[in-house]
């Protein structure tokens, strides 16, 4: 493995063992992180969007990691959490595709993909079926992850 690669496997490990401090140490003081549920985060958002998920799971999540490769400007891997989602504690396992850029040593900038429908279906049930898909629905999604991470960062500075 390369440093890139390891740095990407030190950045799950630490996620798998609930260890948000050593996850945000992976990631560059100007990081930038996008994904489906929270949209574009910046900097010290994206260590508390990490520190909200691992609180808010209760130690009640699995995290596994594969595929990883990484030269020395980008990367990638695949990942697989599974958890109850806190709202309606209904059980997820959600399959990730993220995407790295590297800077000074660190990753300057993460994307994570994975299929909206497929999750607001195990998220939400019937409901996550039937409007899943639907721009409403996601954007919905966004607007709550958000507010959630405004609140945890409230609180938790």
């Amino acid at each position: 493995m390369n440093s890139n690669e390891n740095l990407i496997s030190k950045f799950y490990t630490a996620f798998a063992n609930a260890d948000a401090k050593t996850m945000c140490e992976c990631y560059h003081p100007k990081v930038h992180f996008v994904d489906p549920a929270f949209g574009l985060l910046k900097e010290k958002q994206v260590s508390k969007m990490w520190e909200m998920l691992i609180s808010k799971s209760k130690g009640d999540i699995k995290i596994e990691f594969s595929n990883i490769k990484a030269d020395e400007f980008s990367g990638s891997a695949r990942w697989v959490a599974t958890y109850n989602f806190s709202k309606t504690n209904r059980k997820v396992i959600n399959r990730i595709s993220a995407e790295f850029l590297f800077q000074d040593g660190l990753i300057i900038k993460h994307t994570d993909n994975f299929d909206v429908w497929k999750w607001a279906k195990q998220a939400f049930g019937i409901t996550g079926y039937l409007l899943g898909w639907t721009g409403f629905f996601q954007n919905k999604i966004k607007e709550q992850a958000l507010l959630s991470l405004k609140k945890f960062q409230q609180t938790n500075t």
